[in-house]
């Protein structure tokens, strides 16, 4: 049977969306976290008779004649088994879209001959083309992952558009692309009120936690390196890569496979406890930078839920920790997609880390206008009751008339150090009217500014030898259940770091740029390896991200063989170093060397034995 080649399904109510190439949409592609679309509408039966034809189109154009030249055109929507006016949609929140037309059917298309979908069908295609159709509801091209047309110059806060609830969604930017949410943006606050367990089953926690309509901005491209911490070669290193080079000469298919295989490790748990390295980490880092038989580097990026300092403040001091230079071009953590939050906001109140380097990171993603809580205290001291401010803290604040201030966004880039002066202020604006300080919204809900959190993680792993402690996840849950209490509704929010999918995308984006890097190949290597310590955070994105997922018991996870809800799919390792082994040997085979002889031949050792085996 004939298939309509420009139209798509979605599930439920089946609706029918043109798209074309010019739309951004290949056949057969679909949006995670969005609305799946397959093809699957028949458009023709195979016992079309030429009578049958005829009737169809003379009624076809009867219509069209009809629906052209009547001052208010009516017809019907189908909707499951609802008949809709169309005429009586007076909603002006629904206008009649101009990019994408859509006409809902359900039972029409599951119970009707092939005949009358045929008719139906094409009087919709003709319709669309001939004018304006109302339609219920209206769906923006920005909704399917579709670039929208070049608009002009807007302030960040008419850059954003609206979802279906109160919180505010921006359009794409020109240097940000956004990615549909894999978790919902509803409160998780009321699974844990009134109950005294840590966290229900990982199994209702399973995924992303940002709602419909949800979109995470990341940028478009890989970032402009930032004071790249990379040590020059010494003549040395000059002199292996030389010899090295020779033997990849000779080993071209382990070459090939070592270019097909990267990593990416967490911190906080897999390379690093709090500011002392994990011995293994060191071994396995170094391996992967070229102490191995081949000579050659094994791409990697350390992808972080972790944060509170710029990109090239961390990556200096994780050098030093782990004793290997480490790139900002090969580094993420959770708040750095959020730069590109820049291309929306202006004047943000950003949370979150020791003293001023949260401003200095938010300036550095190029917001215009930073409000530290600090800030805010120095104009007005009462504002957090239980909290006092000190002359050193005035000396770092710039304090301003906020009365007079429009804020446009809240961003928790990090731990909060001050929890009673931080839920305060959070409180403060997504109560007021339309984001601004000493005034109380009529309705919260719609008045309420959007509020941004780096990562959802509830654990963390540190130097303290007992239990994780608690990390950003706690503080937004509690922030959640102020809210609930206060206006009786979930706050809708939206978490950026892993698991979240934008984080992944953006992840494969720095990866080819580092493969471009190291081996002048821009492009992403087929077999990506994930080492974490987190189940609900490292394990579960990567694995719906389909990579390889490797789970070390040296940070959160301490179970037994796996975890239980959300395994690992390689396998669990005492270490960093045993998950790399174990991933090599799958990759470059079972006798691959993991140290550099220096006293290599390219033909043959000293001692007349192969150097390439």
């Amino acid at each position: 049977m004939p298939y309509m080649a420009n139209t798509r399904t979605i599930p439920g109510p089946t609706a029918i969306l043109p798209v074309g190439p010019e739309k951004g949409l290949d056949a057969g592609s679909a949006v995670p976290g969005r609305i799946t679309m397959s093809l699957v509408l028949p458009i023709i039966g195979n016992n079309y008779s030429l009578i049958n034809t005829l009737i169809s189109f003379i009624i076809i154009l009867i219509f069209a004649f009809i629906h052209l030249f009547s001052s208010s055109p009516s017809f019907l929507i189908f909707s499951g088994s609802r008949l809709v006016n169309s005429s009586s949609n007076t909603d002006p929140a629904h206008p009649p879209p101009y990019k994408s037309d859509i006409i809902y059917f359900s039972s029409l298309i599951t119970h009707s001959s092939p005949s009358y979908v045929s008719l139906t069908l094409l009087y919709v295609y003709i319709l669309s083309r001939l004018s304006s159709i109302a339609t219920m509801p209206r769906f923006d091209d920005a909704d399917f992952g579709v670039e929208p047309a070049p608009a002009g110059a807007r302030s960040p806060r008419d850059a954003r558009g609206s979802a279906s609830g109160s919180l505010p969604i921006p359009n794409e930017a020109g240097n940000t692309v956004e990615i549909p949410a894999t978790r919902s943006s509803i409160s998780d606050a009321a699974q844990f009120m009134h109950n005294l367990s840590l966290s229900p089953s990982m199994r209702d926690r399973r995924g992303s936690r940002n709602s419909f309509g949800t979109s995470l901005p990341i940028p478009r491209s890989p970032r402009v390196s930032r004071l790249s911490s990379v040590r020059k070669a010494d003549a040395a290193s000059v002199s292996r890569d030389i010899l090295a080079s020779q033997v990849q000469d000779m080993s071209k298919e382990k070459v090939a496979a070592a270019k097909n295989m990267a990593f990416a490790f967490d911190i906080d748990g897999v390379l690093a406890h709090g500011n002392h390295a994990i011995p293994e980490a060191k071994e396995a880092l170094k391996m992967l930078n070229g102490d191995n038989e081949l000579g050659i580097k094994i791409p990697y990026i350390l992808l972080t839920n972790g944060g509170g300092k710029t990109e090239a403040s961390r990556c200096e001091q994780l050098s030093e920790i782990l004793e290997v230079p480490i790139s900002t071009d090969q580094f993420i953590q959770s708040h750095t997609p959020m730069q590109a939050l820049s291309e929306y906001y202006e004047t943000v109140l950003v949370l979150g880390g020791e003293g001023q380097k949260i401003r200095e990171v938010a300036e550095n993603y190029g917001f215009k206008n930073v409000v530290h809580p600090k800030d805010i205290l120095a104009w007005d001291p009462t504002i957090s009751p239980w909290r006092t401010f000190t002359a050193e803290d005035r000396a770092e604040a710039k304090p301003r008339d906020f009365s007079k201030i429009k804020f446009d966004a809240i961003l928790v880039f990090a731990d909060s150090r001050d929890y009673a002066t931080d839920m305060q202020l959070i409180i403060d604006l997504l109560l007021a009217e339309d984001g601004k300080l000493l005034t109380r919204a009529k309705d919260p809900v719609s008045s309420r500014i959007p509020i941004y959190f780096s990562q959802g993680d509830l654990l963390m792993p540190t130097d303290h030898k007992g239990p994780p402690r608690l990390t950003q996840g706690c503080f937004r849950i509690a922030v959640e259940a102020q809210y609930k209490a206060l206006t009786g509704v979930d706050l809708e929010r939206v978490v950026y770091g892993k698991p979240e999918r934008a984080t992944y995308t953006y992840a494969d984006e720095v990866l080819k740029a580092w493969m471009e890097q190291i081996h002048n190949e821009n492009r992403l290597p087929k077999n990506i390896y994930m080492i974490g310590d987190n189940p609900q955070s490292d394990i579960v994105g990567g694995n719906m991200y389909g990579w390889n997922t490797c789970l070390v018991r040296t940070g959160v996870f301490q179970g037994g063989e796996n975890d239980e809800h959300n395994p690992a799919n390689f396998g669990v390792f005492p270490n960093v170093l045993e998950a790399v082994k174990a991933a090599v040997r799958k990759e470059l085979g079972q006798e691959f060397k993991f140290k550099w002889n220096p006293k290599v031949n390219p033909v043959t050792h000293g001692d007349g034995s192969s150097a390439v085996e």
